[in-house]
């Protein structure tokens, strides 16, 4: 299933990085692209939505679906 998540509060590269390894190691074999500009995370692949939204959250940032 690929999905793309709305992430707010990204203000950084840093910031990217951090969602982009929450995402990578709570779904592990997905692909995980996050863009700054578009405030997006986009996972590519089977994973579990309520997942990726926990690991953007616990990464300290809000998302929509």
């Amino acid at each position: 299933m690929d999905a793309t998540y709305k992430v707010s509060g990204m203000t950084c590269g840093g910031c990217v990085k951090s969602v982009t390894r929450a995402l990578e190691q709570a779904l592990a074999g997905a692909k995980v692209e996050v863009s700054l500009e578009a405030g997006t995370a986009r996972v590519d692949g089977p994973h579990d939505p309520a997942k990726a939204k926990a690991a953007i959250e616990d990464a300290g940032f809000d998302v929509e679906a």
